[in-house]
């Protein structure tokens, strides 16, 4: 975070766990990324393996409302800035975000 204050960009940190996002919002924030929800998804994650939903892995629908529900399984942290979006890990990803 401090880097993309460094460079005065403004950024939301999405936090989902605290405030869950629906599958709509999902999907947003999927093509912010520019990536299927199967993209990042923590596949180690126990809700991932206890629901079996590796055989949504590639159904962008079905796993962005799995991701609604089970919100643990989504890769974390997510920083938005205006119509882009970068997971945080590593860490050098949000250089992306700087113009």
């Amino acid at each position: 975070m401090s880097l993309l204050n460094e460079h005065n960009v403004e950024y939301d940190l999405v936090e989902y766990l605290k405030t869950p996002l629906a599958k709509e919002q999902i999907l947003v924030l999927a093509k912010k990324l520019g990536k299927q929800p199967g993209e990042f998804v923590r596949k180690k994650e126990a809700d991932f393996r206890e629901n079996n939903l590796s055989d949504l892995i590639h159904d962008s629908d079905a796993m962005a409302a799995a991701m609604a529900k089970f919100p643990k399984i989504m890769e974390r942290p997510i920083f938005v800035a205006g119509e882009k979006a970068e997971i945080g890990r590593p860490l050098e990803n949000i250089l992306n975000l700087i113009p």
